[in-house]
C-alpha cells in the first residue's frame, strides 16, 4: 500500500482534515500526522489529551472497496492489531485490545482509535482511521482515568517515526483475512478469560465474563447467572 504523507504542525483533528480532503487520482492511501490537535476526538464526546510534539496523532484515509459494509468491523480489528504488533515489537508485553478498539497495557489506556467509514452501496467507499498513541508524554493532566505512555513503560524516549512506520507496515486487511483477523483479535481481547468483571448497560451494573467478539463487532458476555447476552457498540461499558 503506497501512502501519501501530509504533515501538519497543528490542526483541529486529523480525522476532520481528511474528511474534507480530496485525494489525487490513483492515490491509494493518505496519512495525515500532526504535532498537536486542539480538538482531538475520542469516541462520542470524549477528547484526547496530548502534549505538543510528544505523541503520535494521525489519521489514515484508505479506500477498501472490496470490504463489504457488513464486514466493516474488520477494519477496526485490523488497525487495533497493527498497533498491538507495533508496541510488542518495542518489547512491551501485556498489550491487549479493549473492545471495540482501544489498546491497553495492563489496565491502562495507551492508544485510542476512532474510525469513520463511508459507504457506497453495500461496500465501504473509504475509511478514516484516527489514532492517538501515547509515546513520550510523561505527565497527564486531564481527568482521563488511566492513561499511560510508551515512555512511562519503557523508561526512555521512543522514536515516534519508527513507531508510525511499524504501525503502517503491520496494518493488513483483506476479505480473505477476516476469520484469521477475528481469531487474533479475540486472542488479544482485554479481560477475556479472566473471569467475572463489572459492566454497565441500560439496566445498571452487572457481573459478566467476556466470551468473545463476533466478526460484525458485537460483544458476547456470559452473565453471572449464566445468561448469554450480546451488545453492540455503546450499549455496554466496562467498569475499569
Amino acid at each position: 500500500m503506497e501512502v501519501k504523507l501530509i504533515r501538519l504542525e497543528e490542526v483541529d483533528s486529523t480525522n476532520n482534515y481528511l474528511r474534507n480532503y480530496t485525494p489525487a487520482e490513483g492515490e491509494e492511501a493518505t496519512l495525515c500526522i500532526a504535532e498537536f490537535q486542539h480538538a482531538g476526538r475520542g469516541c462520542g464526546t470524549n477528547s484526547w489529551e496530548s502534549e505538543r510534539g510528544k505523541n503520535l496523532l494521525f489519521s489514515l484515509l484508505i479506500h477498501p472497496q472490496e470490504i463489504a459494509a457488513r464486514d466493516q468491523f474488520h477494519i477496526s480489528m485490523s488497525i487495533a492489531l497493527a498497533v498491538c504488533d507495533a508496541l510488542t515489537s518495542f518489547g512491551i508485553g501485556d498489550i491487549r485490545v479493549k473492545w471495540p478498539n482501544d489498546v491497553y497495557w495492563r489496565d491502562k489506556k495507551i492508544c485510542g482509535i476512532l474510525i469513520e467509514n463511508r459507504l457506497a452501496g453495500s461496500f465501504i467507499r473509504d475509511s478514516i482511521i484516527g489514532i492517538g498513541l501515547n509515546v513520550n508524554q510523561q505527565q497527564f493532566v486531564s481527568d482521563a482515568p488511566n492513561p499511560v505512555s510508551m515512555r512511562q513503560i519503557l523508561g526512555y524516549d521512543v522514536d515516534r517515526e519508527q513507531v508510525l512506520r511499524r504501525i503502517v507496515d503491520a496494518f493488513k486487511f483483506s476479505p480473505c483475512m477476516i476469520d484469521f483477523t477475528a481469531m487474533r483479535y479475540n486472542a488479544m481481547l482485554y479481560r477475556k478469560g479472566g473471569g467475572l468483571f463489572t459492566f454497565i448497560d441500560a439496566e445498571g451494573e452487572f457481573q459478566a465474563e467476556i466470551m468473545g467478539v463476533d466478526n460484525d463487532g458485537h460483544l458476547n458476555l456470559k452473565r453471572a447467572d449464566g445468561r448469554l447476552v450480546q451488545y453492540a457498540f455503546k450499549e455496554v461499558q466496562f467498569v475499569i
